[in-house]
């Protein structure tokens, strides 16, 4: 089946904004859209201390086939995320150490997957942060198709073409394009105000003082 691709059209954030939103853990940027468009905990990262920021990059893969991964890799642009809808499968390996490879080379950002990946030990040593679903030596086949630069559902989360990734060690979490500033401000105030309650728990405060959550008065004893 032949692969297909659709038009590309999103306007970046500039570079000044995208440190910015370095600043904005993925946990806090869910938070501030009611505490959702955060990937499922089957997607984690394959190794530690990562964090990602950029615009996605999306694929959508035919079960155990990467034949539309290699289609994208020269389309990508540096500081894209690839997102590759790879429907959970974890029978068979879509990302392995050649494709993370060739990422690199083209500038990719980071590879999210919600599918199995391979050659964990060298993705774990080329410095591209990558999140899958599991691992598996099984390689993948070509030839069944696939879509490039198309709306995807990823993780348990819709993922357009330009929306904003974020990853860190707890997971991913991603911003629709369209919300990128309003969440951007909300999130920054958000870091600042969970500084303040870190800085008040040391001072001694507990945080149910602070929500306001009230100690309940001990019940009698069952009789």
């Amino acid at each position: 089946m032949a692969i297909l691709r659709r038009a590309l059209s999103y306007t970046p954030l500039d570079a000044a904004t995208l440190e910015r939103w370095r600043a904005v853990p993925p946990a806090v940027a869910g938070d501030n859209m009611n505490r959702d468009r955060c990937m499922d905990a089957t997607v984690s990262p394959i190794g530690e201390g990562y964090t990602m920021v950029g615009h996605a990059r999306t694929i959508s893969v035919m079960a155990g086939d990467n034949g539309a991964v290699h289609a994208a890799l020269p389309l990508i642009r540096p500081g894209e995320i690839l997102v590759v809808a790879a429907g959970g499968a974890g029978e068979v390996a879509i990302i392995g150490e050649i494709i993370a490879e060739c990422a690199k080379a083209r500038g990719c950002a980071g590879i999210v997957l919600d599918g199995a990946v391979r050659d964990v030990a060298s993705l774990r040593k080329l410095g591209i942060p990558v999140y899958a679903a599991g691992a598996t030596p099984r390689g993948p086949h070509k030839g069944f198709g696939g879509e490039i630069d198309t709306p995807i559902a990823c993780g348990g989360v819709v993922v357009a073409p330009g929306d904003l990734v974020l990853g860190d060690d707890d997971g991913i979490c991603v911003v629709p394009r369209a919300l990128c500033d309003e969440v951007l401000v909300k999130g920054e105030a958000h870091v600042a105000k969970e500084a303040d309650m870190i800085a008040k728990v040391r001072s001694g405060i507990t945080t149910a003082e602070m929500i306001g959550v009230a100690v309940p008065e001990p019940t009698a004893a069952a009789g």
